[in-house]
């Protein structure tokens, strides 16, 4: 893969992130279904049979009515072929309910780590590790 198209996949991941930044579960939407690939795939720690397009809306439907502040700072973008990795800081204010549980007004902050593949400028693969556990420690949902 060229250096122009590493630079490409880096460049629509940011706009991605731009989008997810904006706080509004409709551009939200949208850019999922612009930029990620309709049979592209999530690969959780745990197999579903979920498409990579619905995770995202269903993950971002989540977060946004938990954490309707959130924002997304992406610290690390490396490109290699076919595939970037993402390493993200992601900060928010948990005034709606999260994981069954009441909000609780507390701030996080968290470090999550992505990988994804593109194929004709769009994202077809997404592999991720969140640091939940951090999240609800300073939620104080679980003890140190």
């Amino acid at each position: 893969m060229s250096t122009a198209q590493e630079a490409r996949n880096k460049e629509t991941y940011h706009r991605f992130h731009e989008a997810v930044n904006s706080g509004d579960l409709e551009i939200i939407s949208k850019a999922i279904d612009e930029y990620i690939h309709p049979d592209g795939r999530f690969h959780p720690a745990q197999q579903t049979d979920v498409t990579a397009v619905q995770a995202q809306k269903r993950i971002w439907a989540i977060l946004l009515r938990a954490f309707p502040d959130i924002h997304v700072t992406v610290e690390d973008l490396l490109a290699e072929g076919d595939k970037i990795v993402a390493r993200q800081t992601v900060t928010g204010t948990n005034s709606g309910e999260y994981r069954g549980m009441p909000p609780t007004g507390k701030s996080v902050t968290y470090n999550e780590i992505f990988i994804a593949r593109f194929a004709d400028g769009r994202i077809t693969d997404i592999w991720g590790v969140v640091d939940v556990y951090s999240q609800l420690q300073q939620l104080g949902h679980i003890q140190a």
